[in-house]
């Protein structure tokens, strides 16, 4: 799910201007999962689109029209009425509704500065910065009454809820090592689940709140851990190979689910629980060319869902099954436009 403007250097040195194979439609061959196909927003960079507990509005993040950083806006799933929630100063990511839609969660900057932090630094490869100045903020949903629930020093990001109301799950590096909690949903009892090295994030809960899928890195080598180690010391993960997890949501029964040695991220439970569907370069020659890629929990069944030659990701399935919302360089108007889309979900393609 995730990560601060997660991807936007890969995405923006990516994207290309594509055109549709028939007017009118936004699919590619061999999408046979995805029907219906609407762009949502239709310049910048936009990402982590998040339906509301209503499925009626999506929480997500933009920069465009020479924003600094990114913004936290909502809309309709139509697209329609969008509005900007956050207070516009400093950076901002990872909205999402909390029980009832009145509220909204999110990590921002602003209280450090209302300015934009300075962005990683690339010479040592590409890397995400794990700013210490994200903290974790409640919010009504129109952007007032903002109120903070995380305040450490160390980076608080990455928040979601669980469809039953109950508990957030989100990423602190308030220990030294990005790992991941859990609170109650007015931000108390937080509490640590993952204890081994390695960057741990981007979790969702299952649709009965029983488990939380997240994505990992696993550095084992001598060489790995030293350079883990380096990074995380000027607070930079290195994101070349995750895989992805699930667990208990107590923490417990920790298990591997991919293990492609590739970058696979934002996992996200289809509401069966019993698959997954998460962004990967699994199949492509180009490392930057990310598609949607479906599994079973148990690592088997791996099946391609888009063909896209840029960049698809951050998938979210409404809770009946029958709609996929993502994020996608497809058909864009302009280079290094990401947009958001919602499609038709077919589950039965026999």
């Amino acid at each position: 799910m995730k990560n601060i403007t997660i991807f936007m250097f890969i995405l923006f040195t990516a994207s290309t201007v594509v055109f549709s194979q028939n007017e009118g439609d936004m699919s590619f061959k061999g999408e046979k999962r995805l029907k219906n196909i609407r762009m949502l927003t239709d310049r910048g960079e936009n990402a982590e689109a998040y339906y509301s507990f209503d499925y009626k509005k999506l929480s997500f993040q933009a920069r465009f029209d020479g924003m600094g950083c990114d913004q936290i806006f909502t809309m309709n799933i139509d697209g329609s009425d969008k509005k900007m929630v956050s207070n516009g100063e400093g950076r901002t990511t990872c909205a999402y509704y909390l029980p009832g839609d009145s509220t909204i969660i999110y990590a921002s900057t602003y209280l450090a500065s209302p300015d934009c932090p300075k962005p990683p630094d690339f010479s040592k490869g590409y890397v995400w910065k794990l700013y210490d100045e994200f903290e974790l903020f409640i919010s009504n949903a129109d952007g007032s009454n903002i109120r903070q629930i995380t305040d450490n020093n160390a980076y608080d990001a990455e928040a979601t809820v669980s469809p039953l109301g109950d508990k957030i799950v989100f990423t602190s590096m308030r220990d030294g090592d990005p790992e991941i909690y859990v609170m109650d949903i007015d931000g108390s009892n937080q509490k640590r689940l993952t204890y081994e090295k390695g960057y741990d994030g981007g979790a969702f809960f299952s649709a009965d709140g029983s488990k939380i899928v997240f994505r990992a890195s696993r550095p084992t080598t001598e060489q790995e851990l030293k350079d883990y180690d380096d990074l995380v010391k000027e607070k930079l993960v290195r994101p070349g190979t995750l895989e992805i997890y699930v667990m208990d949501a107590d923490g417990g029964n920790i298990q591997q689910v991919t293990n492609f040695g590739k970058a696979s991220f934002a996992p996200y439970f289809h509401p069966d629980g019993k698959r997954i569907i998460f962004c990967s370069n699994i199949m492509s020659k180009d490392p930057r060319n990310f598609d949607l890629y479906l599994i079973n929990v148990d690592g088997t069944g791996l099946e391609q869902v888009t063909f896209n030659e840029t960049f698809d990701g951050f998938p979210m399935f409404s809770k009946d099954g029958k709609q996929l919302v993502f994020a996608s360089n497809r058909f864009n108007k302009n280079k290094g436009d990401t947009n958001v889309f919602i499609a038709d979900w077919v589950d039965d393609t026999e």
